[in-house]
This record gives C-alpha cells, sequence and structure tokens, in this order.
C-alpha cells in the first residue's frame, strides 16, 4: 500500500481551531499549498469541519481537519460549534490558531481541552505581517502570516516533530508472528462481501502479515476444511470474520489458535480487555433493555447486515428477551449512553484510533458496558475464551 493508498483512519488527524477570522482555513490553505478552504474575510465562512486526506511534505500521509469558529453564535453558531468540539474526538495534534494572544475565554477553555485530552497543540499567531509578534514564545508556539508565507515551512516542520512522537508503533498481528509462520484468513462470500474486493480490516491484516515475513493463505468458510488439509504445516494462527465463528470454530483444531479481525482491532485501536469484559453483560439483559449497536463507517444495509440483522437476532435468540435496539454509524454516536444496558461497538476499521478509544472510554465512563461485534459473537456462540487465548490481559479479563 503506497502512501496515496493509506486509509484515512491510518492517517495522523491534524486539526485546526480557533475563533471566527483567525485565519484558520488561510493558515490551512497555506500549510497544505491548496486552496482546501474557503476564504473569506465574513465571520463564520467555514460552517462544518472540512476533512481532506492528503501527502504532506515532509509529514506524510495526514488527514487536515478545518473547523468551524469557536464563537459562532446564534442557533446555527451554536450547532456549528458544538461540530467543531466533536473534531476533539478524533484529532492527534491540535493547532490553535489566533489572531491575538490567545488570552480569551473561549481560547483558555480550548487549551484546557486539549490538556484534558491529552493532545498534544501548538499556538499559531497568525498575520504577523500586520501584527507584532508576542514577547516570548514557548515550544509550542510560532509566529506565521498566512498572507505571505512567513513560517509555515517552521510550522510545517513544528507539527512533524509532534507527529514522530505521536507514531504508533501497535500491529494488527504481526507481534503475534514469527517470519515464514502460516496464517489463514477465513473469508466468508455473502450478499454483504463487496464485490471484487476485500474489506478493510482484511486488506490491513493481510499486509501486515506479510509485513512480518510470515505468509497468508485466504478461503472461504465453505472451503477451510480442505484449506487446512491441503496445507503443508499446522497454520501458527486462523483469523475468521465473525460471522462465521461458530462454522469455523468446528473446523479448526483445538490446538491452532482462533481469533476473529474485530478482536484483533479491538486490540489494535480499542481496549480488548474492556471489550472481552462487557461480553458477559448480554447474559445481564432483561426485557425492555435498549441495547446500542454502532457502527463506524456507513454503508447501503443488506438484507443480512451483521449490525441491524444478524446480531439483534442472535442476542434475542441468547437471551431470550425483549430486547430495543437503537443504530448509528459513520459519525454519528450519542451524547448520552446512559440509556442503554450495553454499547456493541463494530471493529472500528474506519474509524482512527483516538475516535475508537474515544468512543470506548466515554461509555465506560457513563457506566456502560462495551463489546464489539466479534466478541458479542464469540461469546454467544460459546468460543470467546479461545478466542482470547492469545491475549492474556482479555483472557483474565473472563474469570
Amino acid at each position: 500500500m503506497g502512501l496515496n493508498d493509506t486509509a484515512s483512519a491510518e492517517r495522523l488527524h491534524i486539526g485546526f481551531f480557533g475563533l471566527r477570522n483567525a485565519g484558520k482555513s488561510s493558515v490551512v490553505n497555506a500549510v497544505t499549498g491548496q486552496e482546501l478552504c474557503l476564504v473569506s474575510d465574513v465571520k463564520g465562512t467555514t460552517t462544518d469541519p472540512v476533512k481532506k486526506a492528503m501527502e504532506l511534505l515532509p509529514l506524510g500521509p495526514v488527514v487536515i481537519i478545518d473547523t468551524p469558529g469557536l464563537d459562532d453564535v446564534g442557533e446555527l453558531g451554536e450547532m456549528r460549534v458544538k461540530k467543531a468540539r466533536q473534531a476533539l474526538n478524533y484529532t492527534d495534534i491540535a493547532v490553535l490558531v489566533t489572531e491575538g494572544a490567545a488570552d480569551s475565554v473561549t481560547e483558555k477553555e480550548l487549551i484546557s481541552l486539549f490538556q484534558d485530552k491529552k493532545i498534544p497543540y501548538i499556538v499559531v499567531y497568525n498575520k504577523s505581517d500586520i501584527r507584532n509578534e508576542p514577547p516570548k514564545l514557548q515550544a509550542n508556539e510560532i509566529c506565521v502570516s498566512a498572507k505571505n508565507g512567513t513560517n509555515i515551512n517552521e510550522l510545517k516542520e513544528l507539527i512533524g516533530r509532534l507527529v514522530k512522537q505521536e507514531e504508533n508503533t501497535k500491529r494488527v498481528v504481526a507481534d503475534l508472528l514469527q517470519p515464514n509462520d502460516m496464517v489463514v484468513l477465513v473469508v466468508p462470500i455473502d450478499k454483504a462481501a463487496p464485490k471484487g474486493r476485500l474489506i478493510l480490516p482484511q486488506q490491513q491484516t493481510i499486509r501486515d502479515i506479510l509485513d512480518s515475513g510470515a505468509a497468508s493463505v485466504v478461503t472461504r468458510d465453505t472451503e477451510l476444511s480442505a484449506t487446512l488439509a491441503a496445507l503443508g504445516k499446522k497454520p501458527r494462527l486462523v483469523i475468521t470474520d465473525s460471522q462465521a465463528f461458530a462454522q469455523v470454530s468446528k473446523v479448526v483444531p483445538e490446538d491452532i489458535p482462533l481469533t476473529s479481525f474485530s478482536i484483533l482491532f479491538a486490540r489494535y485501536k480499542g481496549d480488548l480487555v474492556s471489550a472481552a469484559r462487557g461480553a458477559a453483560a448480554l447474559d445481564k439483559l432483561k426485557d425492555g433493555d435498549k441495547v446500542l449497536i454502532s457502527e463506524g463507517c456507513t454503508h447501503h444495509r443488506q438484507c443480512g447486515d451483521i449490525g441491524t440483522v444478524k446480531l439483534p437476532a442472535l442476542i434475542k435468540k441468547h437471551t431470550g428477551k425483549d430486547i430495543s435496539f437503537e443504530f448509528t454509524s459513520g459519525t454519528q454516536f450519542p451524547e448520552d449512553v446512559s440509556q442503554y444496558s450495553l454499547v456493541i461497538h463494530c471493529g472500528g476499521c474506519m474509524l482512527n484510533e483516538r475516535e475508537m478509544q474515544y468512543r470506548t472510554r466515554f461509555t465506560l465512563e457513563s457506566g456502560v458496558p462495551i463489546t464489539n461485534y466479534g466478541i458479542a459473537i464469540a461469546h454467544m456462540t460459546g468460543i470467546l475464551r479461545r478466542s482470547v487465548e492469545l491475549f492474556p490481559e482479555a483472557l483474565s479479563a473472563l474469570d
């Protein structure tokens, strides 16, 4: 996968924040070298967060986020401010653009939010061509002029230093493998499978296996028995799509580790231990309880959709209770989850790590258990312990 093919969820998200007319969009355009954002002297020109995946030298693949002014007013203005604040949930590095001293109440609150959320940030004093720079700059502060390009390269270098600090060393599966290991991937092809291609978690897992020096064999669940029999050696690991857990577990011998793509992604982006522990809530559901099923991507729902059809059916069968289900997808996630008895989330392949961890942490802090698709299905099919044997901390959470 080349730089231009890097999935947005795997790119560092750099968010630009500030008051209206501070020049956020002008700074974004100067940094990117593109007319990425609409620029105007009229306050409130940016009405929604603008996200753009791009290559930003010398930083590499990133997602640039331009947000509405945090001092917007009126009913629509409040909605824009809300959207801007929500962007903090998926911002890896924040850039506060100010034309003053960054000492307004709103700007001070914003810096406090950066610090509370542990988001590395830079304060950019814009319009240096017409304003005097502050008497003493901190290490994370810089004066620029978006208009004439002053210190824009220096700003990119400053962002680059923070990018290096934030680089993710986590692996999907490679840390579990040795060179020349064999991994079998089970990929059912049904109505929900995209025609002619594999979904992102499957692609990323295959690439991570290749990077580790191991080999991957991809097969459908219907050919799994024949595939295992044809291999010249016992595979190090079998990874399956969650929907095929029950069938696959019957085929794969007990001495071969078995897990799922969504369990690997819970470890990669979320909190596998909390997700494993949260699955126990499935056994405690009562008539009338509400369960939120949340998916990080948006797609056309098929008649056999896992989130809206298969999971609810499995839960009703497992519990024998009259459960109420609600669904969210994409960037939608409730601001209040206290009404739910359980949240079941997808693996989060389309969300960056910061947003996935925010959703997990927010749910747990609300006193609501959270798990994910694969872990829920493994629990309901009685193979959860086996599916997390490779991860001692998650295994101990089941005791």
